[in-house]
């Protein structure tokens, strides 16, 4: 199925010819209003009369998550704010979140990629699809909510959490398609079995769209197997909007509408574009965007690009599974989480010493961030219930800064380790 033939099966000369259409009008419009990507441009010594085919792209500067940060809240804003509709908050590097701004063509932008994106992955008016993702500053339940009702489907949007409920809806109501992290997804199966529940006999389920954490083809194949379904990749940043990619029926890569977002990969130390077929960092930029535009943004994220046309008849380029990043974030129940962003949180409390060690696990189905703190030596009690309160404080900081729950384990000084170079600070025990 198809949902917008004329442009998912556009030959690759024409779709090249868009893209640059909409960057060389994109690139006029911020070098004539915006002063934050003109200077950068200057800086770069380049200007829009350089700009006369989509190759062209390579001469405009990077950006990176460190100029949102620095121009927090609105200074990244390209339109005036009686023409923004939205605001959506992601996590930041630091204690400042990163705030993403919408206008209505972005939201109906937004909605069409994840219309063409659910389309190929069989979704229809036939179906009822549980949107498990969290609704609210984050970015995926919404997103993916506009795009199943726009394509006729039924939406149950039952957010996060409250399992054993989200298990009978899910029986009771029908459900075909679930749209959750791939983790969540396992800890339904995990929780369905204990309850008694047998997908076969008890459920509909058909599909899900699985996104906004890592996940291997092995988790894939056991989340297949076990629930007898289409597991397929979706792939989106709050940077660039949201949820916005996915796979077809045949699971080749995720397909990325051209004509919404261009993609580079960058050779990982020299930032170099590598030929399709090559891995290395993602680089977008978001074509269409107002609110915000995001020109050669560098995600991070470490993937391959191929251009060949699809068994599917799409011609769009498609995204190899994300195999890992080039910094140090991590992703935990689908919240990004930077180590920094930790320290940050921690140099808020005045009792607290500046040693710490992150630790995730997994426990059962669901990732667990331990976070062991050493206290200041004059702040140490031999009292536990100035501990407890102590501890309790910290979470509760944590949660605040970080938007997920994290376990405080406090150390007494020098309890623990030291390192002679650079600092370890997180161990990751996960089996993705």
């Amino acid at each position: 199925m198809f949902w917008n033939p004329k442009i998912e099966c556009m030959p690759a000369d024409q779709l090249r010819q868009l893209q640059y259409r909409e960057l060389k009008r994109l690139v006029n419009n911020l070098y004539s209003f915006n002063k934050f990507y003109r200077d950068h441009m200057k800086a770069q010594n380049v200007t829009p009369l350089d700009i006369n085919r989509i190759e062209d792209i390579t001469k405009l500067p990077f950006m990176y998550k460190q100029d949102l940060r620095d121009n927090y809240p609105d200074k990244m804003f390209t339109v005036p704010k009686n023409e923004i509709v939205r605001y959506h908050v992601s996590s930041g590097t630091s204690g400042k979140p990163t705030l993403v701004a919408y206008t209505r063509n972005d939201l109906d932008y937004w909605t069409e990629a994840l219309c063409r994106s659910f389309t190929a992955g069989g979704l229809g008016p036939d179906d009822t699809i549980q949107i498990s993702y969290g609704y609210g500053l984050f970015t995926g339940g919404l997103g993916a909510h506009y795009g199943a009702e726009r394509v006729g489907a039924t939406v149950l949007p039952s957010g996060t959490g409250n399992t054993e409920r989200q298990l009978e809806m899910m029986k009771d109501l029908g459900v075909t398609a679930i749209a959750c992290t791939p983790s969540y997804l396992i800890h339904l199966d995990t929780t369905a079995k204990k309850l008694g529940y047998d997908w076969k006999r008890d459920m509909v389920l058909k599909k899900a769209f699985l996104g906004a954490e890592p996940w291997s083809e092995p988790m894939r194949t056991r989340i297949q197997n076990d629930l007898g379904i289409k597991a397929y990749d979706l792939y989106g940043t709050s940077e660039q909007a949201g949820p916005m990619f996915s796979e077809c029926e045949y699971q080749k890569g995720v397909h990325v509408w051209g004509d919404i977002m261009y993609v580079e990969i960058l050779d990982r130390e020299t930032g170099e574009p590598l030929e399709p077929g090559n891995e290395g960092e993602m680089a977008v930029t978001m074509l269409k965007k107002e609110a915000m535009p995001m020109i050669r943004y560098r995600t991070r994220d470490i993937t391959t690009l191929y251009t060949d046309t699809c068994e599917c008849g799409r011609t769009s380029p498609r995204l190899a599974r994300i195999t890992g990043r080039c910094d140090d974030m991590l992703v935990i129940r689908g919240i990004n989480v930077f180590p920094s962003q930790v320290e940050y949180t921690l140099l808020q409390i005045p009792e607290v010493g500046d040693q710490y060690m992150i630790i995730v696990t997994r426990d059962g189905d669901l990732d667990k961030m331990v976070l062991q703190v050493e206290i200041r030596p004059e702040t140490f009690s031999d009292k536990v219930e100035d501990m407890i309160a102590l501890r309790a404080h910290i979470e509760s900081q944590l949660k605040k800064y970080l938007n997920i729950a994290v376990q405080v384990e406090l150390k007494a000084p020098g309890e623990l380790p030291r390192f002679d170079g650079k600092a370890s600070r997180v161990i990751d025990k996960r089996k993705i």
